[in-house]
């Protein structure tokens, strides 16, 4: 019985490689017209060849011609657009709706007299976890500390001392006619001058420069900043009407604001003038004749 097996893979391999020959002859005469010598071997491998060229060829066509838009489930580039710009859209109504919902809650809030609370104030350490921490400044800290503020005031004191050697070819035009009730004071972190003026009055650009930014805080109210030349930042502060936008190029002495009380640390109609040379605060009496 163990030999059988191995018989019979023999057998089979001997019929696979058993040559046959197929040939086609005249019918009247009889001659051979065309032969051709084949074994059960070839055939098979002929099949599976064919086979996978003509697979080939159907998955290339089905995937490289506009045969496969009749296929369920393929759609065309168009349809592909459609659908990307359907989802952008979606996305878009569903923020502004998330907007208008905020919108309408903040109204119904105000009709309720219901306002906003106060955050919570941080809840002392009751475990006492912490209470062992040292939160006072280290002596290299405060060395440090000390280095910068006296670098900060060298290099100050070192651009006023050399007389704005950049800046002495401008000629600065007074942004305002007024009194100067406040002077630029380093120490007290006052970087500009107050200039008190009749209400209404237009507020000028010291300088050809572009307004690089426009806004409004709690502190300083309407402000405006111009980029000059030469690295220089002119800023005026506490207007009532801001009259230039971001982006805007100014010419020197164009009305840029009007003079205001806006602001916590306004007390009356007046500007805050400042001017900034390479990211340092200087003296604007130094530069402009007021």
């Amino acid at each position: 019985m163990a030999l059988e097996k191995p018989k019979k893979w023999r057998r089979l391999g001997m019929y696979l490689r058993n040559k046959y020959r197929l040939v086609i002859l005249n019918d009247s005469t009889f001659g051979e017209k065309f032969s051709l010598r084949l074994s059960p071997g070839s055939i098979i491998v002929g099949l599976f060849a064919i086979t996978i060229v003509m697979t080939s060829l159907v998955i290339s066509l089905v995937a490289f011609t506009p045969l496969r838009e009749y296929i369920p489930g393929y759609g065309t580039i168009a349809e592909r657009k459609q659908i990307l710009g359907l989802t952008a859209k979606a996305d878009s109504i569903e923020q502004v709706l998330e907007a208008r919902d905020v919108y309408m809650n903040n109204v119904l809030n105000v009709f309720n007299d219901k306002l906003e609370t106060k955050p919570e104030k941080p809840k002392k350490d009751t475990t006492g976890k912490y209470a062992g921490t040292n939160t006072n400044a280290s002596k290299i800290d405060m060395e440090f500390r000390k280095d910068f503020e006296n670098t900060r005031n060298n290099l100050v004191v070192a651009i006023s001392n050399s007389k704005l050697k950049g800046l002495s070819e401008l000629v600065f035009y007074t942004p305002i006619k007024g009194m100067i009730i406040a002077s630029y004071n380093l120490s007290e972190d006052h970087f500009g001058v107050d200039i008190v003026s009749k209400a209404e009055e237009p507020v000028k650009s010291t300088l050809e420069g572009t307004v690089v930014f426009t806004g409004y805080s709690s502190e300083d109210g309407y402000v405006i900043h111009i980029q000059h030349s030469n690295n220089l930042t002119s800023i005026y502060k506490h207007n009532s009407e801001i009259l230039k936008k971001t982006g805007e190029r100014i010419k020197s002495g164009e009305a840029i604001a009007i003079v205001g009380n806006t602001g916590e640390k306004s007390n009356g109609p007046h500007l805050h003038f400042e001017l900034w040379y390479n990211g340092i605060p200087i003296n604007p009496q130094e530069c402009v004749a007021f």
